[in-house]
């Protein structure tokens, strides 16, 4: 099985989803985190690694902010208009929260490429997510 199978059998769209253009960025930013935390993990598994404490340190370093914004900068071109759109409302969304790994500019992009992943999953674009999260993976590691 591999990740878009198990994703497409675990992750179901809200079938009755709110217009997403009222949804706070910080709300998407959250929902994000969890998606591409979900991602992260399931590549790392269906890549062979099966060890915990391994799974665990590799998907902490692809979690914090200055990981995240170098995927954003990796993936940032290939981005329609209304999808950089929404990692902007989430760039510049004033957050309570202060960057615990990074700087705050890593951390703000970080909050954008978050909202992202929180748009596309609400509209129902996992492949979209997929194809980005796999892009900026593939970048880093090469």
């Amino acid at each position: 099985m591999n990740i878009e199978e198990i994703i497409d059998q675990t992750v179901k769209i809200p079938e009755k989803t709110q217009d997403i253009r009222q949804i706070p960025a910080l709300t998407l930013a959250y929902l994000g985190d969890a998606i591409y935390e979900l991602v992260i993990r399931t590549t790392l598994v269906e890549n062979g690694m099966s060890h915990v404490d391994s799974l665990n340190r590799r998907a902490s370093g692809y979690a914090k902010a200055p990981t995240q914004a170098k995927i954003f900068h990796m993936i940032e071109t290939d981005l329609s208009e209304e999808e950089l759109g929404y990692y902007k409302r989430g760039r510049n969304a004033k957050s309570g929260s202060v960057a615990k790994s990074g700087t705050v500019a890593e951390y703000r992009i970080a909050t954008g490429f978050e909202a992202l992943m929180g748009y596309l999953y609400l509209t129902g674009q996992m492949d979209r997510i997929l194809e980005l999260v796999k892009k900026g993976i593939d970048s880093l590691q090469g």
